[in-house]
C-alpha cells in the first residue's frame, strides 16, 4: 500500500478524523478531555450519563442532526445518544467488570487525537537544543546497538570510558559539575511527558489487537466445516504473530520491566529527584502526569492481559463445548444469527433487537395481596398486654442487642495518608499492620474498605492476602490485594 493510499485510507476511515469532522467537535473533545484525557481513569456508565447531563445542560445544547439529537429531547436523552453514537464510532470503548457494572475509557484514537490537538500548542519557545541532542544521542544508540563488531564495539565502550573518567577527574580538580540551564531542562521535560502520554495509547492499541482475535475466533466459529483443532490453530498463530512482532515484542519486554520491583523503585526515586530538582530551579510547569504515570500504565498494562485471559476463557468454552447437547438444527441457527450480528458488527451497524412471545407473559407473585370485594374482618383484642416488673437490662443476653464497637472513618483515613507519607503505594494489609492490626475485627476491616473510595487504589485478584481480625481465637480474612496509591 503507497503512502498515498494509506493517507486516502486514513481521512476516509480513520475515527480520528472523523472526530476532527464533527459540527460540534469542540464541545465533544473538551468533555472527553475533562472527563478522561485528565485523570486517565475508566468512569462507570451512570457517573458518565449523570456528567455528560449535566454538561450539555450547561452549555445550552439544543440539537445535534450529526448525532440525531433534536431539541424535543430531554438532556438526559441527549446523554444515552452520545454515549451510544460515540461508543459505535470507536471515539469511546467499554467494558463490563464482573459485577455486571459497565465502564468507559477513551480509545485509542481519540487519546492519539488530543495528543495530536496538544502537540499543536504554540510553545513559548522552541527547544532547537534540545531536539537535536536528542536526536544526536538516538542516531548514536542507533549506531552503537547494531554494529555487531567486537573491536569497532570496544572502541566506542572505550571512548565512553574515557569520557566519563575525565568528568571524573574535573570534578576531584575542583571544577564545577555541568548542568542544564532553564531553557535546556524544560523543552527536554515537556518532551519526556509528552511520549509518556503516548505510551498509554500503545497500550490501547495492543489491548484492541488482543480483542480483534478474540472477535477473530468468534467468526470463525461461526463458519461451516471449522473444526476445533482449526480454531485453536488460528488462535495460535494469531498470539504467535502478535508476540513475535515488533509492538509484541515491545509491549512484552516493557510490562517485565514495568513489574520489576527494583526497576519501580528506581523508577519512582527518579522522578521524585526530577520534580524536587525543577522546584529548586524554580522552572514553570504544572503537569504532574510523570507522577503518577506508573499507576496509568499499571492499569492500562493489566487490561491487555484481561483481554487476554478473556480470549483464553472464549476458547476454553468452544474446547469444553458437548456437541450432542446441541442438536445439528439448533446448532446451525445460533450460527447464522451470530454470523448475520458479526456481519453488522463490521459495517458499524447497531440492530434494534428485541424478543417477541407468541404467548403472554405469566407472572406469579405468591405474596402479592389479592384483589377482591369482601370486606375484612375487623380483629378485637381482648386482653390487655401486662407491663413487665424488670429493667430490660436485667434481661439475657440484652448486651448483644447493642454494638460492642464503633468504628471511626476518619481516623482510618488519617492512618492511611499517614502511611502513604512514607511512600508511593502501599496495601491494605500494611496500613493494618503498621496501626497494630484490627482492634475492632471484621467491622474495622470493612471500615477501611469502605474509605478507600477517597482514595485512589487497585484491586489485584490475581493476589490474596491474609488479614487476622480475632488474635484470641486465630480467626483471619482472606482478601484480594489492595494497593493503595498516593
Amino acid at each position: 500500500m503507497t503512502e498515498t493510499q494509506i493517507l486516502s485510507d486514513v481521512i476516509n476511515n480513520s475515527p480520528c478524523v472523523e472526530l476532527l469532522k464533527l459540527r460540534n467537535r469542540e464541545i465533544i473533545v473538551l468533555f472527553l478531555y475533562k472527563t478522561f484525557y485528565l485523570h486517565r481513569e475508566p468512569v462507570l456508565y451512570e457517573s458518565l450519563k449523570l456528567e455528560l447531563t449535566d454538561y450539555l445542560s450547561s452549555i445550552n445544547l439544543e440539537n445535534d442532526e450529526e448525532n440525531d439529537i433534536n431539541v424535543f429531547d430531554s438532556y438526559d436523552e441527549k446523554a444515552y445518544k452520545y454515549i451510544q453514537k460515540w461508543t459505535d464510532k470507536g471515539f469511546l470503548r467499554n467494558y463490563q467488570e464482573e459485577s455486571g457494572e459497565v465502564f468507559y475509557e477513551l480509545s485509542s484514537y481519540s487519546s492519539k487525537t488530543i495528543d495530536w490537538l496538544i502537540g499543536l500548542k504554540r510553545d513559548e519557545f522552541v527547544g532547537t537544543e534540545s531536539k537535536f541532542m536528542n536526536l544526536f544521542g538516538r542516531i548514536n544508540e542507533l549506531v552503537e546497538f547494531t554494529n555487531e563488531d567486537p573491536a569497532e564495539r570496544i572502541k566506542i565502550l572505550e571512548q565512553k570510558k574515557q569520557e566519563i573518567e575525565h568528568q571524573i577527574q574535573s570534578l576531584k580538580a575542583g571544577e564545577s559539575a555541568m548542568v542544564y540551564e532553564d531553557y535546556q531542562v524544560l523543552p527536554r521535560f515537556r518532551e519526556i511527558t509528552r511520549t509518556a502520554k503516548e505510551l498509554l495509547s500503545d497500550f490501547k492499541e495492543v489491548e484492541d489487537n488482543f480483542k480483534s482475535i478474540t472477535k477473530s475466533i468468534y467468526q470463525k466459529r461461526t463458519e461451516e466445516g471449522i473444526s476445533k483443532g482449526d480454531i485453536l490453530g488460528f488462535t495460535f498463530d494469531s498470539l504467535d504473530n502478535l508476540q513475535s512482532s515488533s509492538q509484541g515484542k515491545s509491549f512484552y519486554a516493557f510490562w517485565d520491566f514495568l513489574m520489576t520491583p527494583s526497576m519501580q523503585d528506581k523508577w519512582d526515586r527518579m522522578v521524585d529527584d526530577l520534580y524536587s530538582s525543577i522546584d529548586s530551579s524554580q522552572i514553570k510547569q504544572d503537569d504532574m502526569f510523570l507522577r503518577n504515570m506508573k499507576s496509568y500504565l499499571y492499569s492500562s498494562g493489566k487490561k491487555v492481559y484481561q483481554a487476554n485471559d478473556k480470549m483464553a476463557e472464549k476458547l476454553s468454552r468452544i474446547i469444553c463445548e458437548n456437541n450432542s447437547s446441541q442438536s445439528a438444527a439448533s446448532k446451525k441457527v445460533i450460527q447464522d444469527i451470530q454470523s448475520a450480528l458479526l456481519k453488522l458488527s463490521s459495517m458499524n451497524i447497531k440492530p434494534d433487537i428485541s424478543l417477541e412471545l407468541e404467548t403472554l407473559p405469566v407472572i406469579s407473585m405468591p405474596l402479592e395481596r389479592k384483589l377482591t370485594l369482601d370486606k375484612n374482618d375487623d380483629i378485637s383484642y381482648d386482653k390487655v398486654i401486662e407491663i413487665a416488673s424488670a429493667d430490660i437490662a436485667e434481661a439475657l443476653n440484652v448486651d448483644k442487642l447493642f454494638v460492642e464497637h464503633s468504628v471511626d472513618r476518619e481516623v482510618l483515613k488519617s492512618r492511611i495518608t499517614k502511611s502513604l507519607k512514607r511512600r508511593r503505594q502501599i496495601t491494605l494489609k500494611e496500613v493494618v499492620d503498621e496501626s497494630g492490626g484490627l482492634e475492632k475485627g471484621l467491622s474495622e476491616l470493612f471500615g477501611y474498605i469502605s474509605v478507600l473510595r477517597g482514595f485512589k487504589h487497585n484491586i489485584n485478584i490475581d493476589r490474596t492476602q491474609i488479614i487476622g481480625f480475632n488474635s484470641e481465637f486465630h480467626k483471619s480474612i482472606v482478601v484480594p490485594e489492595i494497593i493503595i496509591l498516593k
